[in-house]
């Protein structure tokens, strides 16, 4: 009920037969505005020392407190901290003058109304005129608290676009957080697997192997014979995971080792070209890595291509990857494919994606990642 009155009647003034009295809500708005704006003229004297501290950055620093907790305490007005030291200087020497307009305005309407109430008490054909006074300086006293809410907010507050930035940095560097601890983790798993499954799996398939030689032909030796197939079958998916994953070769030496790995295991010929003078990022490297080894698989699945070229090169902050195949053409990014998921790879570090393949190929499959290091 209270917000209502107060958007209905904004003067604050509560309406009666022939009278208008100023609500308690508006005389403590008017009495806070007024002594906010009558103090800005000393604390903005005090801050002009800015221009001649020799500890100038402290001397901003501590003068800008000093006008935020000004506004916090009469007004109830937070202005937040994070504006550069060139507009908080800029600030203090605009206060000055503003507020010792804002200071000569206020004090002068309040004193003549003052005066005038004194007057009116010997003449009473003032008294409209000692009513109409304070009215005016109650008005005054809020609009220049205002304005002056505003000049702090921009220039002690933090600017739109510097705050927009700082979060953008954030949020870059939680992503980078975020990318390195999934490798990490990607890597924890493959020495997981590798140390731990894959070497239970090798003795495994070793002992049935030896199991099965000495047993007789028979039942038995064929279901032992079995057995050991489908282990040595396991043990291969498992070493194709644990690549997938991340390869050790990939951190122990790098992209070209790895992808040399990878593309021996091909069942199509596979040019590889690496220019890669310095090592990326080893979240970058493994991006790549993934990045071909998906390119690859689809190129096996899909494409029925004869020959594909790979290509990876560094050139300055950029790592740009090519797998080109001459088979059917017609790949597109679909969701769920596997080129959205290269793409998703590829933004999560800021990088690009590009395809070329028209029916009847060929391939182009272009990602570009950033490899500042």
């Amino acid at each position: 009920m209270g917000e209502r009155a107060a958007r209905e009647n904004p003067a604050g003034l509560t309406r009666g037969v022939g009278t208008a009295l100023p609500s308690t809500a508006m005389k403590r708005g008017v009495w806070r505005a007024t002594v906010h704006t009558l103090t800005g003229l000393p604390v903005a004297l005090l801050g002009v020392v800015v221009l001649v501290a020799p500890a100038r950055g402290r001397t901003v620093a501590w003068r800008s407190s000093a006008q935020r907790a000004r506004f916090s305490a009469l007004l109830g007005v937070t202005v937040d901290e994070g504006a550069a030291a060139r507009k908080q200087i800029a600030y203090h020497l605009i206060a000055l003058p503003y507020n010792l307009i804002a200071f000569a305005v206020v004090a002068g309407a309040w004193s003549a109304g003052i005066g005038l109430l004194v007057a009116a008490v010997q003449r009473p054909a003032l008294i409209p005129a000692a009513a109409g006074v304070p009215a005016a300086a109650a008005l005054a006293a809020r609009g220049l608290a205002r304005l002056d809410v505003v000049l702090a907010r921009r220039l002690l507050g933090p600017d739109v676009t510097e705050a927009l930035t700082a979060r953008l940095r954030e949020l870059a560097r939680a992503r980078a957080d975020t990318v390195a601890a999934a490798d990490a983790e990607r890597r924890r798993i493959e020495r997981d697997l590798h140390d731990g499954a894959q070497q239970r799996l090798v003795a495994l398939a070793l002992k049935l192997g030896l199991t099965r030689a000495a047993l007789p032909a028979g039942p038995a030796r064929d279901s032992v014979g079995e057995a050991h197939a489908q282990a040595k079958a396991a043990l291969a998916e498992l070493r194709d995971l644990v690549r997938g994953l991340h390869p050790a070769v990939l951190t122990d030496r790098g992209l070209d080792a790895a992808l040399s790995g990878l593309v021996a295991r091909q069942p199509h010929p596979v040019d590889l070209r690496v220019d890669v003078a310095r090592r990326c990022p080893p979240e970058i490297e493994a991006i790549a890595y993934f990045v071909v080894a998906e390119a690859l698989t689809n190129v096996t699945r899909h494409a029925r291509a004869t020959r594909v070229e790979v290509a990876v090169v560094r050139a300055r902050d950029m790592l740009r990857l090519t797998v080109l195949d001459d088979g059917a053409g017609g790949a597109t990014d679909r969701p769920g494919g596997g080129l959205r998921g290269l793409a998703q790879r590829a933004g999560s570090v800021d990088g690009r994606l590009r395809i070329e393949s028209p029916p009847g190929g060929p391939t182009l499959v272009e990602v570009v990642l950033p490899c500042g290091s």
